[in-house]
């Protein structure tokens, strides 16, 4: 049997076990940073296996570390296990009993196939040229998780990780298809702050105040007119307003309105052009009606770069495992954003993301990541286990490949 039959025969005997650890998370999603049913129950699906486990002091970040007969290279598998703020409005039977809280962008599915993973390599531990480290990673959501664990040093403890690959489901591409791209794979984020200043006064007499609202809704437009006119279309960005709050009744001009959104970036170039361009639209308008604008920006997570060479590396992997087809190129960057992209700043490495689109529904049309009615293909988890654990045996044998 050669490793590639190794790989996917033991994938598919541990899909029940996957699936069964999929579904036990996916029941009791838990938010943020601390997340002790999760980790309890990616700990009893380990308990047994001849592997450390270490935890940092800030959050329920976890690394799992196999090591082979050799000490060789490191690399560095990851999953994260937080959830959503929102209802899941699926049928299914072990749908979340956690009101207001729901697994809709996979990460269930991504612990239990790293949970997967670290159960096969070690039944083939004697195959492994080196040691592989898998990072359960909490706080992916907007809480900056993935710098949690770096600060607290859980990455960079030796021996440190020579590659890194990570794994993101997503029901937009046929069930158990991956696909990636090198350079920049996912964008970056920053949340939009801003306020208009007027006058308020009576809802009759608009001349009498200075109204915020058109000025507000004329800001908008004029920021969509911005990125289009002074942000590269080959260097793209895309703003979104997605929020304006501002009054209290019909017939009171308010005194200000708020506006909140968000800005992707695939470069910190045209990050950086699209905010100083932003704040000179926001700013100038208010004053040319008599008005005050205020601004700010909560820088989120960077651009996530993958490196050529690992993307090479797992698009090789995936064909030999699943054929021609088992690998699609994406032909541009995903406007979502990830913390992953601190650990590839600091470690060559990659993001594959893995179709799960569900039976019987075209990829095109099923519900999205971020979706209360996301449903993903659990069989494709095999494939995932697979290609976790057959990237790690390549990478410790022959390392990234030349460009």
């Amino acid at each position: 049997m050669t490793l590639a039959d190794t790989w996917l025969k033991g994938s598919q005997e541990l899909l029940p076990e996957t699936i069964a650890l999929r579904r036990k998370i996916h029941e009791h999603p838990e938010l943020g940073l601390h997340l002790p049913k999760t980790v309890s129950a990616v700990r009893e699906a380990l308990a047994g296996l001849d592997v450390t486990i270490e935890e940092g002091p800030s959050s329920s970040g976890m690394v799992v570390t196999l090591a082979g007969p050799s000490q060789g290279r490191t690399v560095l598998l990851r999953g994260d296990m937080d959830a959503l703020p929102m209802p899941e409005d699926t049928d299914l039977p072990f749908k979340s009993k956690e009101p207001g809280r729901m697994h809709a962008c996979g990460h269930d599915a991504h612990t239990a196939m790293l949970a997967g993973a670290v159960k096969l390599l070690h039944r083939n531990r004697a195959k492994l040229a080196g040691t592989v480290k898998f990072m359960f990673q909490p706080g992916e959501e907007g809480y900056f998780g993935a710098l949690k664990m770096i600060e607290d040093g859980l990455i960079d403890r030796h021996p440190k990780p020579d590659g890194a690959f990570a794994l993101h489901i997503t029901p937009n591409v046929p069930s158990g298809m991956f696909t990636s791209r090198a350079g920049a794979f996912m964008a970056s984020t920053d949340v939009i702050n801003a306020k208009v200043t007027g006058r308020g006064g009576h809802a009759s007499m608009p001349h009498l105040a200075l109204d915020p609202m058109p000025i507000a809704c004329e800001i908008v437009m004029a920021l969509q007119s911005m990125v289009t006119r002074r942000i590269s279309a080959f260097d793209p960005v895309v703003l979104t307003i997605a929020r304006i709050a501002g009054g209290t009744t019909n017939n009171v001009i308010p005194e200000s309105v708020e506006l909140e959104g968000t800005l992707r970036s695939v470069s910190e170039t045209s990050r950086n052009t699209a905010k100083a361009g932003i704040k000179q639209v926001f700013q100038k308008i208010a004053e040319a009606h008599g008005a005050t604008g205020s601004i700010s920006f909560r820088q989120g997570y960077p651009v996530t770069v993958n490196d050529g060479r690992m993307v090479s590396l797992a698009r090789e992997t995936a064909t030999s495992l699943f054929g021609a087809r088992g690998f699609i190129p994406a032909p541009s960057p995903v406007m979502g954003a990830e913390d992953w992209s601190y650990v590839l700043q600091r470690i060559p490495g990659c993001m594959v993301f893995l179709g799960v689109a569900p039976e019987g529904c075209d990829h095109h049309h099923a519900a999205p990541c971020h979706s209360n009615r996301m449903l993903l293909d659990e069989k494709a988890m095999a494939n995932g286990v697979a290609l976790y654990a057959a990237v790690a045996e390549r990478f410790l044998e022959q390392g990234l490949p030349a460009q």
